[in-house]
């Protein structure tokens, strides 16, 4: 008896994680491309906040900026409200450790917003569904771009070192 008991209740949750197929998939992605942010963020050292490969390229703080910016107004679409201030905001900081925070806040942001999205949400309108893909692609675009910048400054992106982690656990 128990073990049809737990079967079923093996069953039902799947079935239950499987009615949201596309927020489930993109939740995942969401939560590795924000560790990989928010993990650069700390391993930059706060003197290469300044930092740009070429002149004409913005710096790794403007990178981060404008990921924080993009999640702000992207996850208020999903929350069906106006970006916060914190966005506009994101603009003009400099710093390492403001730029590191704004960027975690946009996250939590997003996060929060995240609970609020099932698949009919995610897909009921064009604006949504930009928004809903738009934190999962663009900020693992922003990604690639810092990686170059790390790696330039002797440092391993958090994607490659976790990569490395698991290879030496094997």
């Amino acid at each position: 008896m128990r073990i049809r008991l737990a079967l079923f209740f093996c069953v039902l949750c799947g079935g239950l994680q499987a009615q949201n197929p596309l927020t489930t998939s993109a939740q995942r992605y969401f939560s590795t491309v924000r560790r990989n942010l928010e993990s650069s963020a700390e391993a930059m050292p706060a003197e290469k906040y300044s930092f740009r490969l070429t002149a004409d390229q913005m710096s790794f703080a403007d990178w981060l900026n404008h990921a924080t910016q993009r999640n702000f107004s992207d996850c208020a679409i999903l929350k069906s409200e106006s970006a916060p201030a914190a966005a506009q905001k994101a603009a003009s900081l400099k710093e390492k450790a403001e730029v590191s925070q704004a960027l975690k806040d946009s996250f939590k942001y997003c996060e929060d917003a995240l609970k609020t999205v099932d698949d009919p949400k995610a897909v009921s309108s064009a604006e949504v569904s930009n928004a809903f893909l738009h934190i999962v692609v663009h900020n693992n675009e922003i990604y690639g771009n810092i990686v170059g910048y790390m790696r330039v400054s002797g440092i391993v992106p958090p994607s490659t070192a976790a990569r490395g982690a698991q290879k030496g656990k094997k």
